[in-house]
């Protein structure tokens, strides 16, 4: 189970939560981390910060501070642009960050990373001809050189590079990648398209190939 501060979780935090399937539970200071700690233990905490140098966010590293005596591994930070400068120093104290407001996908892609951090400690690296992705830190390399990717352009890359060969429309792509939520258009598609195949270079650019009247997918050649 989760515990999750403020013990007033915001209405898109909660829905996120719910919707994912996750056991949660709010506390709202560090008395409660102890008292409503369930028999098992927490698995994790998502410690959601308010603006900066606020008597609620100090409250909020309290809490991370009672967390940390029994989640060694799992601590979230949910953070605001304004108020990076808060995680200065306090590294002992989370194990991620996450911007605030949050996009959905990328917050429960680093509450799974966390989530496999914590278990056996090994590397998962999907490798597709000059193509390398770190599933564990979200990079990726190709011909050795790292690619500066945005989330969703990384997104979008390990999505079609997980199946190779495999063809996926528009509307699936932003289905499996942006998420339902998304209302997007098909464009958005095609500008991310366009902007992975200018990073990955002229001589890597075609590894992303265009299946005519269909959509997109990535190389044919066979995974080596």
């Amino acid at each position: 189970m989760y515990a999750v501060h403020p013990g007033t979780v915001s209405p898109e935090l909660a829905q996120f939560l719910d919707l994912g399937g996750y056991a949660w539970k709010p506390v709202g200071d560090a008395a409660e981390v102890t008292a409503d700690a369930p028999s098992e233990g927490w698995s994790g905490a998502i410690i959601q910060l308010d603006s900066p140098a606020s008597d609620s966010t100090e409250a909020a590293w309290a809490v991370a501070r009672a967390l940390r005596e029994s989640v060694s591994r799992g601590v979230l930070v949910l953070v605001r642009g304004n108020a990076l400068d808060e995680l200065t120093m306090r590294d002992e104290l989370f194990d991620d960050f996450c911007l605030d407001p949050f996009h959905p996908r990328e917050l429960e892609a680093r509450l799974a990373h966390l989530a496999a951090g914590s278990s056996d400690g090994s590397t998962e690296i999907i490798t597709y001809g000059p193509l390398r992705i770190n599933l564990d830190t979200y990079e990726a390399v190709v011909d050795e050189q790292p690619l500066d990717l945005t989330y969703m352009e990384y997104e979008l890359l390990r999505f079609l590079a997980s199946q190779p060969g495999r063809v996926f429309t528009r509307e699936a792509l932003l289905n499996q990648v942006w998420g339902y939520e998304y209302y997007g258009g098909a464009r958005t598609v095609d500008v991310h398209i366009r902007r992975l195949r200018a990073k990955l270079g002229e001589e890597n650019a075609d590894l992303i190939q265009t299946v005519r009247s269909v959509g997109y997918r990535l190389g044919t050649y066979r995974w080596r």
